[in-house]
């Protein structure tokens, strides 16, 4: 479990699913991730992945907790780069997902700069690094914010969003981080 001032980062639970599901599966959230998934596809994925990932590895995109009222965020946190497609596979990338009413209150930033502090500190990463598309400016905005530098040379093509690519890389080295 990872706390900042505001939010817990930490592990998933059967009870996390239905509320994940009903917050972030919808247009707004998913736009950028491929659309709206059926539901039980959207559970299928938590359960066999972010679950088994924390499960087999100790990290993963955690839930996001709020503390002040304990409401289920989204998901922020850390996985390693599985996308055979990207020149960057098994490197540990950043990413999150919040429902559209926690965003623009530094939720996503203070959730993702907890988990790049995580991966450097705990696992030892060299780099960290984070995608999107140039259409996302929300997205690339916030890896800025967090210090992150495009890196097109890395970009490639998510064969999942044809309509979407060139998928775009944004990265952080540990010594840039402590900077």
């Amino acid at each position: 479990m990872i706390e900042t001032e505001r939010l817990i980062l930490r592990d998933w639970t059967e009870a996390d699913i239905e509320p994940f599901v009903r917050h972030t599966n919808v247009p707004a959230v998913m736009k950028w991730l491929g659309g709206v998934k059926p539901p039980e596809e959207a559970r299928t994925i938590i359960r066999s992945r972010l679950m088994r990932w924390q499960e087999e590895r100790g990290f993963t995109l955690w839930a996001v907790e709020r503390k002040e009222d304990g409401e289920l965020l989204g998901f922020c946190g850390l996985k390693i780069a599985d996308d055979s497609s990207s020149p960057f596979v098994g490197e540990f990338e950043v990413g999150w997902r919040l429902r559209e009413d926690a965003w623009g209150r530094g939720y996503a930033k203070e959730a993702a700069a907890a988990s790049i502090d995580f991966a450097f500190d705990r696992l030892a990463a060299e780099r960290v690094v984070a995608i999107t598309f140039q259409q996302n400016v929300a997205s690339w905005g916030l890896m800025k914010r967090l210090g992150m530098t495009r890196r097109p040379e890395l970009d490639y093509d998510d064969v999942r969003f044809p309509d979407l690519n060139p998928t775009i890389v944004y990265a952080i080295s540990r010594e840039e981080w402590r900077r």
